[in-house]
């Protein structure tokens, strides 16, 4: 996993990463269709309406790398929303991910499971923001400039997780990983977050995690057409919140289109709330979190028998202390190591 610091403006943060790129002599397969393309284009102008500055940080890379902007923006925008469900498409895209959030004794705890194809492993990062007007924050991606969660300095976490859409319900509009870095960088807890987000248009169907270190926690599924707060649920006097690869609300299961096709995501949400209906969580937050990812609590991650699927990475933020814990690549198999860096920039 990569460990990158950016700070500044947008547009020079986007040239940094460029350059890391060329040097690096990565190139991107921007294979994009009529649909695609269109789609993309679309999108870029209701991103640029929303966040200018992030295009402007796209803008940086494209520019540096000499690829077209429109189409290298096309082609983000795209991601985990509409280049898994075309034929042919290259790359194809799967994904899990199990992201849950939970108060206890005033402890305020966020973990992750990101699940993906073993060939997106090595390049995941996780990076350290510091964009002028904006939050500070720490965002794990698979890809990058977006991502699937982070934290910011105000102890406000944001995780997305993918829920299948039929094509012809897809909009164009914010995918869900350019909502983890909107959110991120604009919001400063979960209920000026959840008002951002009720303005954003959403791409295709997703569910965004929102935690703040208040204990403020909820998930809002989300669809092209309509957007469902669900509550977190109290057991033992203790709040939790959980998202998977399935909408859980009775209201949004219709939209869902996976028809069970979502590597086991209900089982994993039973075994999250069951860990604290059943008071399996209890003393040592850390590790009993550590314990529930490495699926010792039950099915989590334990894709043995998928060979093209795998945990990639786990982590645990700690809201209060902007302390995170990472395992980069199966919890099972990798320590849980500190990352520091986003606490130290805050508290330097």
């Amino acid at each position: 996993m990569y460990h990158l610091r950016l700070k500044g403006d947008h547009y020079e943060m986007g040239v940094k990463r460029g350059k890391i790129f060329n040097h690096s002599r990565i190139t991107f397969p921007l294979q994009l269709d009529d649909f695609q393309l269109e789609h993309g284009k679309q999108s870029e102008e209701i991103l640029r309406k929303f966040f200018p500055e992030v295009c402007e940080e796209i803008k940086g890379v494209s520019d540096t790398i000499r690829a077209d902007y429109l189409h290298f923006a096309s082609w983000m925008l795209c991601m985990g929303c509409c280049m898994y469900n075309l034929e042919n498409n290259f790359p194809v895209e799967i994904r899990g991910c199990t992201a849950f959030a939970y108060s206890k004794n005033g402890k305020l705890i966020y973990g992750r499971n990101n699940d993906l194809p073993p060939y997106l492993r090595d390049g995941c990062k996780s990076e350290i923001y510091a964009p002028k007007n904006g939050n500070r924050f720490n965002i794990t991606t698979s890809s990058f400039i977006n991502g699937e969660e982070g934290l910011n300095e105000h102890g406000l976490a944001v995780a997305m997780t993918f829920v299948m859409t039929d094509l012809k319900k897809i909009r164009a509009g914010f995918n869900s990983c350019f909502i983890v870095r909107y959110l991120l960088e604009k919001a400063d807890n979960t209920e000026q977050a959840v008002l951002l987000l009720c303005n954003l248009p959403i791409a295709s169907n997703c569910n965004i995690l929102l935690a703040d270190k208040s204990g403020s926690m909820v998930v809002v599924e989300c669809t092209p057409t309509i957007k469902k707060i669900r509550e977190a649920e109290i057991f033992h006097g203790d709040r939790i919140v959980c998202t998977v690869n399935s909408f859980i609300s009775d209201e949004m299961k219709p939209y869902d289109d996976a028809n069970g096709n979502d590597y086991d995501s209900y089982k994993r949400y039973k075994v999250v709330m069951d860990s604290f209906s059943s008071g399996k969580i209890k003393d040592g937050y850390i590790e009993a979190t550590k314990q529930l990812l490495k699926g010792n609590y039950g099915f989590m991650c334990q894709y043995d028998n998928e060979p093209d699927f795998e945990t990639v990475w786990s982590s645990i933020f700690d809201l209060e202390n902007l302390a995170i814990y990472r395992a980069e690549g199966d919890p099972r198999k990798k320590k849980f190591v500190s990352d520091n860096r986003l606490h130290n920039l805050k508290y330097k």
